[in-house]
């Protein structure tokens, strides 16, 4: 595990969504990156059910519930600004017996699947590996996207802001990705099954 930066990359102008991922990958290719099999991260958004809200008419708090196949045996559970717990992968099981405190946001699943590729040190999707500190890699973290995002590099994520001189875990990802899937969400009008 290293630093890790999740983004979202634009779709090129005049484009499609494959084609803007094949651009993409041709660039890697061309840097001598190498195919190393696929990835997949997704989240299930629960919300605090009606019976635990109380009468004062406060909206209920989000959890969001994640898998990323990085970490095969680990479920992610992160409550709207707030912690992030580290389970065991049955953790979606105990959810169900957990439905009178927390509700699956129906057709709210949302998840991002691709292709992995090792370049050196880096795994694109974009994490460097050798490093756990964020401060020590981020220029060069930042230096690696734009060969092959140019423009479109993402500036610092916020999760870097709080942990820019202590370790950097898994934890820290997929709070990443879920800002990225709520993002996503709010671009959106309609729920979303799943997003590539």
């Amino acid at each position: 595990m290293g630093v890790t930066c999740v983004a979202q990359v634009p779709v090129a102008e005049g484009k499609s969504v494959q084609q803007t991922v094949e651009l993409l990958t041709r660039k890697l290719e061309l840097l001598g990156a190498e195919k190393q099999g696929t990835f997949c991260v997704d989240c299930e958004t629960y919300h605090t059910a009606a019976s635990t809200i109380g009468s004062q008419g406060q909206t209920g708090k989000l959890m969001y519930v994640m898998h990323n196949s990085e970490y095969p045996l680990s479920c992610f559970a992160l409550f709207e600004n707030g912690p992030c717990l580290i389970a065991d992968a049955n953790f979606d099981i105990l959810m169900v017996k957990l439905k009178g405190f927390f509700q699956n946001a129906k057709a709210n699943k949302i998840e991002s699947r691709g292709t992995r590729y090792q370049y050196c040190d880096f795994l694109v999707k974009v994490e460097y590996g050798p490093c756990v500190i964020a401060n020590d890699c981020w220029n060069l973290l930042m230096e690696f996207m734009q060969s092959f995002m140019g423009s479109h590099a993402p500036g610092v994520p916020s999760v870097f802001g709080t942990k820019h001189d202590s370790v950097y875990g898994p934890a820290d990802t997929m709070v990443q990705y879920m800002e990225l899937f709520n993002k996503i969400r709010k671009q959106q009008q309609v729920p979303v099954a799943g997003i590539r």
